[in-house]
């Protein structure tokens, strides 16, 4: 059985989770026992709660092995930043400080 090829452009459907932001979506791929992905989670809810129309996903890697493969997750955490038309416009692994997330949503964000 092959894999799912990902889109140019990333939606809920495909993700499994969802709705996305309307300007921004921060998906984060954790997994059960990662002690730097609770720290993640912290950080980019805190990030989506304050600033307008982004919003953050987080997909637990172990169940979804299909989107990891698709989508070249070698390790957690793994953050896509995502554009309001669900393009991938940032991605970063390890735990990010919020000036970074901050950062790259200026990258996603273009209103």
């Amino acid at each position: 059985m092959s894999e799912p090829t990902p889109p140019e452009r990333l939606d809920a459907a495909f993700l499994g989770a969802g709705p996305l932001g309307r300007r921004a979506t921060l998906v984060q791929f954790s997994t059960a026992f990662c002690q730097p992905c609770r720290a993640t989670r912290r950080i980019l809810a805190g990030v989506a709660a304050t600033v307008d129309g982004v919003a953050h996903l987080e997909i637990d890697a172990e169940s979804r092995l299909d989107l990891v493969r698709a989508l070249g997750i070698s390790r957690t955490p793994m953050v896509l930043v995502l554009d309001a038309d669900g393009r991938v416009v940032r991605r970063a692994a390890g735990q990010p400080r919020q000036a970074d997330v901050v950062a790259a949503l200026g990258a996603a964000i273009t209103d």
